[in-house]
């Protein structure tokens, strides 16, 4: 629980500190998950460029790694997260 008071005292924005708790609760326990920014959206009632926001923040700060995924044809999918 470590990772909570860093996030506390971080000065993120409350959007981000949202998100990287829902991130928090999905990760395995190499703390990756992948969930899509309309789930994250849908799960958070939240606006979609909310969530986008927010994750630009985490990952400029340190808090998360975003790593692309694509399917077999080349089209996007959701985004793996690596949460620190």
């Amino acid at each position: 629980m470590e990772y909570l008071n860093c996030i506390y005292a971080s000065g993120i924005r409350l959007r981000a500190k949202l998100v990287y708790y829902y991130l928090r609760g999905r990760c395995d326990k190499e703390g990756k998950c992948f969930p899509s920014v309309k789930t994250i959206a849908r799960d958070l009632d939240v606006s979609e460029s909310t969530v986008r926001r927010a994750l630009r923040e985490l990952e400029s700060k340190g808090y998360l790694k975003k790593e692309q995924r694509y399917r077999k044809n080349n089209g996007n999918t959701s985004n793996m997260y690596f949460l620190k």
